[in-house]
């Protein structure tokens, strides 16, 4: 068993490197893995481009115990290669997802079953080590294992997926109701795809560019509109489209005019949910409370994983559109360079690591994916 590895790693903004480590072996409750697909996240190109914003540098993570050289990529499924001492239904062959959340188990938060916001928290790939890498060691409880119908390229994907339904969840729609989305990027998209499984009446998606645009109405969304050509402006033609406005605002960019937006597009009675990430954000209070408009934030998940697995097994969710662009992880400081500066498009790129050719030959025995229903 081989202890060292190739991993991507970030030393500073900018300051991506190829380069060998040594990786451990699994201790007591955790599991060593061979990462198949990485799925790169706009939170790794804001650390490329002027981090650190999440990755510890002055001193180690208190969960994961790392910090800066750190190895990227939260977003990803892997094949197991051993388990350390007290794992148990995990053996070496098992495809999994990776819930990449670290948790401490003993916080209020994580007591109260909302680990997703444990007071120490953090993400492998970002907090620590992740999967970017031939080689990761993780804790047992962030592993998932893969029915057959589960491929490892769209276990990837349910990470931004579990952020998509962590959202809808918080929203409290439900059928009938009526949708606008505002960001159509990989997140907003499968936040619509989640929208039409909960039996959402009517989604309104708003989005710049035309290739997501185009995307959205292949996947099903009743509308989408282009913010740029509307001659009184996008919440106008959303209140129109859906007879006074939306049940539900998603506001999933994370700027003070989207917020406006998902403001205006609401009807009354209505819920502005905040999915993307922002500074200070201001608005009419005075408005706001003659409307009685609900503004709910959601952050990361907790609990979405079996759902989204069996939900991808039964063929209701597909994630195969999110699949399209593969690089291998020879190439990755380039391609997460070029993505960082914008010398590079597309809606979701995933990092090809050895894992994927083992994941796709190895016979596994399965045990069911419990259902979750919210």
């Amino acid at each position: 068993m081989t202890n060292t590895t190739t991993a991507l790693r970030w030393h500073a903004p900018g300051d991506l490197r190829l380069e060998e480590v040594h990786v451990r072996t699994p201790g007591v409750g955790e599991v060593r893995v061979r990462p198949a697909y990485v799925g790169v996240c706009g939170s790794d190109l804001h650390e490329i481009v002027d981090g650190p914003h999440a990755i510890p540098v002055s001193r180690p993570h208190g969960l994961s115990g790392g910090r800066a050289p750190l190895v990227l990529g939260h977003e990803f499924s892997a094949v197991v290669e051993s388990v350390g001492p007290g794992v148990e239904g995990l053996a070496p062959g098992d495809r999994v997802a990776v819930e990449p959340n670290y948790r401490c188990g003993t916080c209020a938060a994580c007591q109260s079953g909302r680990y997703h916001v444990c007071e120490h928290f953090g993400f492998a790939g970002l907090m620590g080590d992740g999967g970017m890498a031939g080689l990761a060691v993780l804790p047992s409880y962030m592993l998932h294992r893969l029915p057959s119908r589960v491929d490892l390229a769209q276990a990837a994907v349910l990470e931004p997926a579990a952020v998509a339904l962590h959202a809808t969840r918080r929203s409290g729609i439900g059928a009938g109701d009526t949708a606008v989305v505002i960001g159509l990027g990989p997140v907003g998209l499968l936040v619509c795809l989640l929208l039409r499984l909960r039996g959402v009446q009517t989604i309104v998606g708003v989005e710049p560019s035309e290739q997501r645009r185009a995307l959205a109405l292949s996947m099903g969304v009743d509308h989408v509109i282009d913010p740029s050509r509307t001659e009184n402006g996008p919440a106008d033609l959303v209140r129109k489209l859906l007879g006074g406005g939306a049940t539900v605002s998603f506001e999933v960019v994370g700027h003070q005019s989207t917020f406006d937006m998902a403001l205006a597009s609401v009807r009354s009675g209505g819920t502005v949910l905040l999915v993307g990430l922002a500074g200070g954000l201001h608005f009419d209070g005075f408005a706001a409370v003659n409307a009685e408009i609900t503004i709910r934030a959601s952050v990361g998940y907790n609990d979405c994983y079996p759902e989204l697995i069996d939900l991808v097994a039964q063929g209701q969710l597909d994630l195969d559109p999110f699949t399209g662009d593969m690089e291998p992880l020879a190439d990755a400081v380039e391609v997460l360079n070029d993505l960082a500066r914008g010398r590079r498009q597309g809606l979701k790129t995933l990092i090809r690591c050895a894992g994927a050719d083992i994941g796709a030959s190895v016979p596994t025995v399965f045990t069911n994916v419990s259902q979750v229903r919210t």
